[in-house]
């Protein structure tokens, strides 16, 4: 089995970059810290400590979104965020796939979307502006704003045959969030709303959300799968 591969080593940006669109590098405000908690005075915003250990989307959440040098295919995904009241971003699994982050806190189950924290989040039709193929989680694993979260994720990419045509979908055979397991065996039909590319691909990489509200992450590790 791979060995683990730290994303992030927790003192500068070296593997990332930011991108606005497919093809297109762009300038971002991503930053390292040494902490973050709920800003005493705005509780959407962070108060943030000086120091290296942790990366945030600047100051107030509002930039283009970050991605991994590293390209993979099918893969375990560990990441560790945070993020303060109302906030929202997301972790695209190839670029393409997104898990959805959101401060979720108190949602009921029976409330619970695709776009909830967790949700796998769905497809898009533009021509009648309709949602579909996304998947809420199962329960509501959320902690408040501030503390912490994990999600540990088992992904198994598409796959295509000689020609380039795709003969499985992507899948993800588990997503645990916070220690709870809240998907098992969701299968993609295509990209998620949001993908930077409308087709299915064999590797892309791991992209984090940078211009819904403010987001931090550390422990930012893969494995990859045979």
């Amino acid at each position: 089995m791979a060995d683990w591969i730290d994303l992030f080593n927790g003192s500068d940006l070296e593997g990332w970059g930011g991108r606005t669109g497919r093809g297109q590098n762009a300038e971002h405000a991503w930053r390292v810290a040494g902490g973050v908690r709920v800003h005493p005075d705005d509780d959407k915003l962070f108060e943030i400590e000086p120091g290296t250990g942790l990366m945030l989307n600047g100051d107030d959440g509002r930039t283009v979104d970050v991605l991994s040098s590293l390209e993979h295919g099918s893969c375990e995904l560990h990441v560790e965020f945070c993020v303060p009241a109302g906030s929202n971003s997301g972790v695209y699994l190839q670029g393409q796939y997104e898990i959805q982050i959101l401060d979720s806190w108190g949602t009921s189950d029976s409330e619970l979307k695709s776009g909830t924290c967790g949700g796998i989040y769905g497809r898009w039709i533009e021509e009648t502006k309709t949602s579909y193929d996304g998947a809420p989680p199962r329960t509501n694993a959320s902690r408040p704003p501030g503390e912490w979260q994990t999600f540990d994720v088992i992904f198994h990419a598409p796959r295509f045959d000689a020609s380039g045509k795709k003969i499985v979908n992507a899948r993800f055979e588990r997503v645990v969030h916070n220690g709870v397991v809240i998907h098992e065996n969701f299968e993609c039909t295509g990209p998620t709303r949001g993908a930077w590319n409308p087709e299915d691909i064999a590797r892309g990489p791991i992209r984090l959300q940078g211009d819904h509200g403010p987001v931090a992450f550390r422990s930012v590790r893969l494995r990859p799968l045979a």
